[in-house]
């Protein structure tokens, strides 16, 4: 189906419930041209501030069609903040037959420069200031790293207006493609904090499947409220601010930066039933002493994922509110592998990544990469499936590590899947610290760290050593009014049974963790702060 085709008959507020299937050909952006026709003054999105009606999203996604079709290079660069504008630009973006660039608001200049590179992306759409930078200046910043913007299209939200800036030649030749939902029509990126991210390839169909998985594993329907706090670009805020609340045709709350007390403030005004958000962000808010006040009781479901989810904290945050903690487990480019629902038990939904998905075809593979056997299988996963990416954008080098030979996608964990077919991720391939040849898996770790009454945060890292290459460091934030050295932490890990190996040598505290533009935790910044505090550097 192409944006000039009309939506068939399932189109109707919560039809994607019932009849997903009918969805998977259906674009979003013609989807929200049905609800702005049929309830123009319905929110579509909301902030603490503003409501964004269907009809206002489906005028400044035509809008920015309308500047797009006029010459915009053949793929859109977006660094937008995570509210209604970055997604009407994603509509805007694919009526106008343009492939969107997705880029974290967050990131910097050096990350935004590398991705519109490699995306050969030279008309940007933002905002009038980006972190306290104007766009002039960001352009500037831009071509300092080598990237020329040939056109800017900048949006105000508040205002509606939209004004197109030319500044050097049209690379395109003012037309556009028209796209069905299998084509690749979204491009983003990696949101890794270990070096310069790579770009990911996207079709709508992928995402559609998501939220459709989704939705079934939380039981989510035409009466739910969303509200979705992730990084609209990356995955997790693809389905769950752009798709599945414009496929069921309901609003969803947002937020331009994520903060806590005011998520909380919006939770409780919009009796929000499904909150998500990244791990870092959900023990943000459980730990927000602004958040306490707050009646929290309206939610049912929490979506999360992005890095590990800690025990305690989940469990802590299913006691205080009674919603039940749900996450998926993949990646950007493998799509989800295993979830877990509201009919899982708590042991599953806690301690596990839920059970492998049945729409998926999953192997795991040993270090010869020949396919573990047993009722256990511990090793790295290899996936095929409708939620997957079509690997990265002119990027050969890459795709050659992400695919296997016989072409299953790589995912760069080592987990574990026990009899039940449930995962357990032990560690990332590049998130082990090899001390003395040994491989030390920094998950199991953090875990087991996290443990500890006095530990608010962790990020365990290595640091170098001369004798065993790395050494083992537990870099904390603590809990008000506590104190953990690494005397005192070893003792308690010893006395809890844990392993000689598994001891941090080092304890940094630390006021908090530096996240990456994903959410993430930066485990480089991290590194480096141990490494600064220890005399390393």
């Amino acid at each position: 189906m192409t944006d000039s085709q009309p939506p068939g008959h399932a189109i109707r507020p919560g039809g994607f419930a019932g009849a997903p299937g009918e969805f998977e050909d259906l674009p979003i952006s013609e989807i929200v041209r049905e609800w702005a026709r049929r309830m123009p003054g319905d929110p579509a999105f909301l902030t603490a501030e503003r409501t964004t009606t269907w009809r206002e999203y489906d005028h400044m996604a035509d809008a920015v069609a309308a500047e797009l079709r006029e010459g915009a290079s053949s793929r859109v660069a977006l660094v937008l903040p995570d509210t209604a504008v970055v997604h009407a630009a994603l509509c805007g973006c694919h009526r106008a037959g343009r492939v969107a660039v997705g880029i974290a608001v967050r990131s910097g200049v050096r990350e935004i420069a590398h991705i519109m590179g490699r995306a050969g992306a030279r008309t940007l759409i933002t905002v009038g200031s980006i972190r306290g930078r104007s766009w002039r200046e960001l352009v500037d910043e831009l071509r300092e790293h080598g990237v020329e913007a040939a056109d800017v299209v900048v949006l105000d939200e508040e205002s509606d207006v939209i004004i197109r800036h030319r500044l050097g030649a049209a690379d395109s030749d003012g037309t556009g493609g028209h796209f069905s939902t299998a084509d690749i029509t979204i491009l983003n990126s990696t949101s890794g904090t270990t070096g310069l991210p790579k770009v990911v390839t996207h079709s709508e169909r992928r995402w559609i499947e998501f939220a459709r998985e989704a939705m079934v594993g939380g039981r989510i329907g035409p009466d739910d409220v969303l509200c979705s706090v992730v990084p609209a670009p990356f995955g997790f805020g693809l389905w769950s601010a752009h798709f599945l609340p414009a496929l069921l045709g309901i609003s969803v709350t947002v937020t331009p930066r994520f903060d806590a007390a005011e998520t909380a403030m919006l939770i409780e005004r919009e009796k929000v039933t499904v909150l998500c958000c990244v791990s870092t962000q959900f023990k943000m808010l459980l730990h927000s002493e602004s958040a306490r006040g707050r009646d929290l009781s309206s939610l049912r479901v929490l979506y999360t994922g992005g890095e590990l989810v800690p025990y305690r904290d989940a469990a802590a945050f299913e006691q205080r509110t009674g919603a039940k903690v749900l996450q998926f487990y993949g990646s950007n480019e493998s799509g989800a592998v295993s979830r877990t629902t509201v009919e899982d038990d708590a042991e599953t939904r806690l301690r596990t990544c839920g059970h492998v998905l049945e729409s998926m075809h999953v192997r795991i593979l040993d270090e010869s990469g020949a396919d573990c056997a047993g009722p256990v299988r511990r090793g790295r996963p290899a996936v095929r499936g409708p939620l997957t990416s079509a690997g990265y954008w002119d990027d050969p080098a890459a795709n050659a590590e992400l695919y296997t030979e016989d072409g299953w996608i790589l995912l760069g964990d080592i987990v574990e899947v026990d009899e039940a077919g449930r995962v357990r991720v032990v560690g990332r391939t590049a998130d082990f610290i090899i001390r003395g040849g040994k491989n030390i898996s920094i998950v199991e770790i953090e875990e087991l760290v996290r443990g500890h009454a006095a530990v608010s945060d962790v990020a365990v890292v290595g640091v170098p050593d001369p004798i065993f290459g790395e050494r083992v460091c537990a870099v904390v934030v603590l809990a008000a009014g506590t104190h953990l050295d690494t005397k005192s932490l070893a003792g308690w890990l010893e006395s809890e049974g844990t392993s000689r190996e598994y001891l941090p040598e080092y304890v940094v505290p630390v006021t908090h963790l530096e996240v990456g533009p994903g959410g993430k935790t930066d485990r480089r910044a991290a590194r480096e702060r141990a490494a600064h505090a220890l005399g390393l550097t």
